[in-house]
């Protein structure tokens, strides 16, 4: 690892370069909706040959970018979705919340954006509700603190949920509506067509 440049910083070793890489890339795409090489390793006080020994190319740099973002939107989700359950929300609002609150960030985070750019918005929808994104949102669910069987969802229910939501979302990625809805106005919206239909599988134990 390099130790010159870094602001006079050096990190302590490739794990915290490689972050601290990532975060510069995040703060670029933040201020001008693009990030280059050459603007990371010029925030950092470092040269281009030294970005290219952790990422080897742009494209490479970008999509790294992207995962860390989401890895951070998970760790985000799971915590403001505790802060509603904490608050008195039952799971219906969690669901909601779920939703609003990831196409939110998928809107508004741009190294989350580039997940939805031409070209890639294709691939990232059919994604959504691939085994493995219903997998991780079952593992999401799990987090959220909610005794999801003790209120009627069995595992197949579960998974069957986790699959609304993420078709959902799909739905509201692909047409956000015009007008695009606000934050509060998705919220409401979700509220009275999805909260209400979890509400009555749980109570009635529809099949």
């Amino acid at each position: 690892m390099r130790t010159h440049g870094w602001g006079g910083a050096p990190p302590a070793d490739d794990d915290e370069a490689r972050d601290r890489i990532l975060t510069a890339t995040r703060t670029c795409l933040a201020a001008t909706g693009t990030a280059r090489t050459s603007d990371v390793a010029g925030a950092l006080g470092i040269t281009r040959q030294t970005v290219y020994r952790y990422f080897p190319t742009t494209e490479d740099l970008l999509n790294a970018a992207a995962m860390a973002a989401v890895v951070e939107l998970q760790h985000d989700l799971t915590a403001d979705v505790r802060r509603h359950l904490a608050a008195g929300a039952d799971a219906a609002d969690a669901v909601v919340e779920v939703v609003a609150f990831v196409y939110e960030h998928l809107r508004d985070d741009p190294a989350l954006s580039r997940l939805l750019a031409p070209g890639r918005i294709a691939g990232t929808l059919a994604g959504l509700t691939a085994p493995s994104s219903i997998q991780l949102g079952r593992s999401l669910l799990a987090g959220f603190g909610v005794d999801w069987a003790a209120q009627g969802w069995d595992p197949d229910r579960q998974r069957e949920l986790v699959e609304h939501l993420l078709r959902t979302l799909q739905s509201l990625v692909l047409d956000p509506g015009d007008p695009e809805r606000s934050g509060a106005e998705l919220r409401g919206y979700l509220q009275r067509w999805v909260a209400p239909a979890l509400r009555t599988v749980q109570q009635t134990g529809l099949p």
